[in-house]
Protein backbone atom coordinates (compact mmCIF):
# COMPACT_ATOMS: atom_id res chain seq x y z
CA UNK A 1 0.00 0.00 0.00
CA UNK A 2 1.31 3.62 -1.07
CA UNK A 3 0.89 6.98 0.95
CA UNK A 4 0.93 9.66 -1.68
CA UNK A 5 2.87 12.46 -0.32
CA UNK A 6 3.83 16.12 -2.16
CA UNK A 7 6.96 17.55 -2.43
CA UNK A 8 7.52 20.93 -1.33
CA UNK A 9 10.05 23.43 -2.04
CA UNK A 10 10.75 26.81 -0.21
CA UNK A 11 12.82 29.76 -2.31
CA UNK A 12 14.34 32.13 -0.15
CA UNK A 13 16.27 34.76 -2.25
CA UNK A 14 18.99 32.27 -4.39
CA UNK A 15 18.32 29.35 -2.06
CA UNK A 16 15.94 26.41 -2.44
CA UNK A 17 14.97 24.24 0.14
CA UNK A 18 12.84 20.81 -0.84
CA UNK A 19 11.12 18.77 1.45
CA UNK A 20 9.20 15.55 2.15
CA UNK A 21 6.80 14.73 4.40
CA UNK A 22 5.89 11.85 5.96
CA UNK A 23 2.68 10.52 6.92
CA UNK A 24 1.90 9.97 10.31
CA UNK A 25 1.16 6.13 9.97
CA UNK A 26 4.20 5.95 8.37
CA UNK A 27 6.36 7.35 10.89
CA UNK A 28 5.01 5.57 13.66
CA UNK A 29 5.01 2.12 11.80
CA UNK A 30 9.13 2.87 11.17
CA UNK A 31 9.46 4.27 14.63
CA UNK A 32 11.04 7.13 13.77
CA UNK A 33 12.23 9.66 16.25
CA UNK A 34 12.59 13.46 16.22
CA UNK A 35 15.87 14.73 14.98
CA UNK A 36 16.89 11.28 13.97
CA UNK A 37 19.75 11.10 10.85
CA UNK A 38 18.41 9.33 7.90
CA UNK A 39 20.31 9.10 4.48
CA UNK A 40 18.70 8.86 0.84
CA UNK A 41 20.37 6.56 -1.70
CA UNK A 42 18.93 7.42 -5.21
CA UNK A 43 18.42 3.95 -6.79
CA UNK A 44 17.53 5.60 -10.30
CA UNK A 45 15.37 8.49 -11.53
CA UNK A 46 11.93 6.92 -9.97
CA UNK A 47 12.95 5.20 -7.11
CA UNK A 48 14.62 7.00 -3.86
CA UNK A 49 15.59 4.50 -1.04
CA UNK A 50 15.48 6.08 2.71
CA UNK A 51 18.50 4.56 4.82
CA UNK A 52 18.50 4.97 9.02
CA UNK A 53 22.44 5.15 9.75
CA UNK A 54 24.10 3.01 11.96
Amino acid sequence: MGYPTRIQVIKRGNNQQWYVNFPAAIARAMNFKKSEVVEWEIIDKRCLKLKRRE
